[in-house]
């Protein structure tokens, strides 16, 4: 048994200490004889007795008797935890050691029940539980009683403190008034505590459910992505199945033409073989008679090897056109059959353009209207009320629905902000509140004494394992959503704004000294046409 559970069972139930001098009822039951002494004493008027544990009832006052087994258990215990009988506390005015009850501070003396109930009951004396040190409740400097409590100085004073020392004319409280203050004050902070911590609770089970719900959304997309390529790989293996079958058709078609090709020169070769062992036997009669009469014979002979006789352009060719014609058209096929089952997003790229008519005057567009650079001498340019006084532009397009995706490349810049912002950015000042990502009409990606992104009176640095080159944006409106990703391999996410977009928003671009960004245009090749 563990020595917490064997101190429980060697308590008293009435007094809740060690069992002291204890003693048995016929009932089994154990109590500290002064302790089951004095509640018999109560029943004694009553003329009923009873077991305060079992309420087993007795017809006379039950006799105790002393268990001495138990006594030495007891005894052996706290032998065996010496720290234990020194904090016990006894009644300072019983014969044998009684746990006491209270402690009177005025009194400086502690009581069991029975003495206490013949203790004063004048206010002057303040009991407590039992204890030994009374020092520590006691001023360190008039050696009285700490009665009060001093909310100015937050202190525990004695009468005299209050009356004519250090705490005189403070507005104090008696201590166990001061208490109860206390405590409200406490339990006001527990409840907000409480509160704090219920949401917290809250927040980790709905980061839990997120967790979970993530979870399961990545299991379906690692699925859907598996079904994709499952299909791709069956319906390119089916093209390739249609291809190779082509080339294989093809093969057969020009074997047997080459086979009878073949087949007829060899015969041709024969003839012509015959041909020529008559036309050599006739060269060897030397009769002019017998020859030239033998010699006109021969007239269709001769006119058998003239024929003209196949050679290998007679023969069929592997037509590389048909192979080709239908492997694009399978491919077309298939790139328009994606298009039409597509079950992911696609980021599609958007025609971005600088608008010249809001360049900052110390900002150079290029003729082509997709880079912009900083110089120290201000442009002719008439100023109107879309162009910035602070060093930006803006895109000469706005996007108030839709999904959109611009790359920006800030390779020669060690400095940018690029972004987005809504047309009421304020343009006609120098500072934080026109700044792209300083205020709430704009959301902005920016490298300046580091990685950042900012948006408001909200900001967070971000870490990135290479310099970043080149920025894609992808803006979905209705969700309002606009993520930033660093273009390198593999791509990497920066980070997503959530938010409700209220106004257009403009494609935005801050400009450095000695520092240039260009927007990137995104070829579409003829399979990405086809794709549309």
């Amino acid at each position: 048994m563990a020595s917490a559970d064997l101190r429980d069972e060697l308590n008293c139930s009435i007094c809740l200490s060690f069992y002291t001098d204890p003693v048995s009822l016929r009932c089994g039951h154990n109590f500290c004889r002064s302790c089951i002494v004095s509640a018999l004493d109560t029943q004694e008027a009553t003329g009923e007795y009873s077991c305060p544990d079992c309420r087993a009832e007795y017809p006379e006052r039950p006799a105790l008797e002393k268990n001495r087994k138990l006594g030495n258990i007891v005894e052996r215990f706290l032998s065996s935890q010496p720290d234990m009988e020194e904090t016990r506390i006894f009644c300072t005015y019983c014969d044998s050691p009684v746990p006491a009850l209270r402690t009177c501070l005025q009194c400086e003396a502690s009581f069991c029940e029975k003495h206490l109930s013949r203790h004063s009951k004048s206010s002057e004396h303040i009991l407590v539980e039992p204890t030994v040190t009374l020092e520590d409740r006691k001023c360190s400097k008039h050696k009285e009683v700490l009665k009060y409590y001093c909310p100015m100085d937050a202190a525990c004073i004695c009468v005299s403190c209050w009356v004519a020392g250090d705490h005189k004319g403070h507005d104090v409280d008696l201590l166990d008034v001061a208490f109860e203050k206390e405590k409200e004050k406490l339990q006001v902070i527990i409840d907000k505590l409480n509160s704090e911590r219920e949401e917290a609770g809250r927040r980790v089970k709905d980061l839990k459910d997120h967790g979970i719900e993530q979870q399961e959304k990545s299991d379906r997309l690692a699925e859907r992505v598996s079904d994709l390529f499952s299909d791709l790989r069956e319906k390119l293996d089916n093209l390739e199945k249609k291809v190779q079958g082509e080339i294989s058709r093809q093969k057969d078609q020009v074997s047997l033409s080459v086979c009878d090709v073949i087949r007829q020169l060899e015969l041709h070769k024969d003839e012509l073989t015959k041909v020529m062992n008559q036309l050599e036997r006739l060269c060897n009669i030397t009769d002019p008679l017998t020859f030239l009469q033998e010699h006109l014979n021969t007239g269709d002979i001769r006119d058998r090897s003239c024929d003209v006789i196949s050679d290998v352009r007679d023969a069929q060719c592997l037509d590389e056109d048909i192979v080709s014609q239908i492997l694009h058209r399978g491919l077309l096929r298939l790139a328009i059959d994606l298009k039409i089952k597509r079950q992911f997003p696609v980021m599609e790229k958007s025609d971005i353009l600088l608008d010249i008519d809001t360049a900052c005057k110390h900002i150079i567009l290029s003729p082509d209207l997709r880079s912009a650079s900083f110089t120290t001498k201000a442009q002719k340019r008439p100023d109107g009320p879309k162009r910035f006084n602070s060093r930006q532009v803006f895109s000469t397009c706005s996007f108030s629905s839709g999904r959109h995706y611009w790359e920006v490349d800030v390779s020669q810049a060690d400095r940018w902000i690029i972004g987005v912002a809504g047309g009421s950015l304020e343009r006609k000042v120098v500072g934080n509140d026109s700044y792209i990502g300083y205020n709430k009409n704009s959301w902005g990606l920016m490298l300046c004494e580091g990685l950042r992104v900012r948006h408001n009176n909200f900001q967070k640095v971000l870490v990135s394992d290479s310099p970043v080159q080149v920025v894609g944006i992808y803006l979905d409106y209705e969700a309002g959503r606009l993520s930033f990703y660093q273009l390198c391999d593999p791509v990497r996410h920066l980070y997503t704004f959530s938010d409700s977009f209220s106004e257009p928003l403009y494609p935005a671009f801050y400009v450095y000294e000695d520092c240039a960004i260009r927007l990137i245009d995104l070829p579409q090749n003829d399979n990405a046409k086809a794709l549309k």
